[in-house]
């Protein structure tokens, strides 16, 4: 079960001063675990690890991967996207084009940078798990985060073995890469 939290953002967040002389001290350690319990439950739900791969003329093999953590919701909701902004240190809180079946603007808290992943959202999932179908998407998405640190994605293989993994993630279609004539293997012609 989840703690019942109650969270009452306001302006005071975004600048993560938790009205304290140390607020992460151990006066407000409780209040953090609170809070971090919170915010599982919140990603459990709205929250999701992605691993786009997408044609980039400029990268060194014509394909991008871009491992991405976003959580949306709509204008009325955008206080907590700032919290999580804030909590995790790291991000950016925009406006989303896209209104899907909303009525109102969606809002999106979303991290790209491989170190941010790394060393802040990744940790923090894994000290803090997950406890929906999500944490198996989570595990993939950081073994992804890894192997883009090793370098991986940097070859041929390592993008064919990426793109493998993100196919299987959030009930997504086969990635384009996969299906692109770069990654499929053309048959050897012998004369005969």
């Amino acid at each position: 079960m989840y703690p019942t939290v109650l969270v009452h953002v306001t302006p005071v967040f975004y600048d993560c001063d938790m009205s304290s002389d140390n607020p992460f001290g151990a006066e407000n350690q409780q209040e953090r675990l609170d809070l971090a319990q919170w915010i599982v439950g919140f990603v459990d739900g709205e929250g999701c690890f992605s691993v786009p791969i997408f044609r980039n003329k400029t990268c060194k093999l014509g394909w991008q991967v871009q491992p991405e953590f976003s959580v949306v919701q709509g204008v009325k909701s955008v206080d907590v996207l700032h919290l999580m902004k804030c909590f995790f240190g790291c991000g950016h809180v925009g406006r989303n084009g896209r209104h899907d079946n909303h009525r109102e603007d969606l809002y999106r808290f979303n991290v790209r940078s491989i170190g941010e992943l790394s060393g802040r959202i990744t940790p923090f999932f894994k000290v803090n798990p997950l406890r929906t179908a999500k944490r198996e998407d989570f595990s993939k998405f950081s073994s992804v985060v890894t192997m883009m640190l090793e370098n991986r994605h940097l070859t041929m293989e390592g993008i064919e073995h990426i793109a493998s993994i993100a196919s299987t993630m959030n009930r997504r279609k086969p990635s384009r890469f996969l299906e692109s004539s770069e990654a499929i293997r053309q048959p050897s012609y012998v004369d005969t």
